[in-house]
């Protein structure tokens, strides 16, 4: 059992009410990552500012959704690996094939994401020590030495959530249901005592 509250507006703390209000405005509802992150106003702000942040960078929104459902998906999060299929799929339209394949962890159809996916991948197990082989196919994508410290910024914010969640046990919002997630190979629940979750 979640040792956490999800905030509402008015349950929330003085602090993060404001933000949530954004939130609402935002997505027309406050998703439950909002709701359990306002616990600590803070880690809410540092969540949508860091959002917010790397949505400015030069990743396309494609990329950028890969490289979130990427980190996702390796954590283990399944609240995120679903919120990031339906963002994905039906806001930014990537091709579900992509989307897809890295939910399944199979390669992904276009090479240039394949790299990108891979390359966060790596970043993600191997704690940001990425050299050699694996950082020259990156490169040799088509991708530049700045995109490399933007990937690593995808990798901040969406860990932030990702811990955040599998901490705070969020249950998905009905809004992600239809891509829910489980670990391929793994248990069904989001509660597999492996933790998979949120994110």
């Amino acid at each position: 059992m979640s040792q956490f509250n999800i905030h509402s507006i008015q349950s929330a703390p003085a602090g993060a009410q404001a933000l949530l209000q954004g939130s609402l405005k935002k997505y027309g509802f406050i998703p439950n990552l909002h709701g359990g992150l306002a616990e600590a106003p803070v880690a809410l702000e540092a969540y949508i500012e860091l959002t917010a942040l790397f949505d400015r960078s030069s990743l396309s929104p494609t990329e950028r959704q890969v490289v979130l459902l990427a980190v996702s998906a390796e954590n283990h999060c399944t609240y995120c690996v679903a919120a990031h299929s339906t963002i994905a799929k039906h806001m930014v339209k990537a091709d579900p094939a992509v989307v897809d394949a890295i939910r399944n962890l199979q390669p992904l159809p276009d090479p240039k994401l394949d790299a990108l996916a891979n390359f966060t991948r790596n970043v993600v197990k191997n704690r940001g020590v990425v050299r050699g082989q694996a950082f020259d196919k990156f490169i040799s994508a088509g991708y530049s030495r700045a995109q490399v410290l933007e990937v690593v910024l995808g990798v901040t914010f969406k860990t932030l959530s990702n811990y955040s969640n599998h901490l705070i046990d969020t249950p998905l919002d009905s809004a992600f249901q239809a891509e829910a997630w489980e670990v391929p190979g793994q248990c069904a629940s989001n509660r597999c005592a492996s933790r998979d979750e949120p994110g």
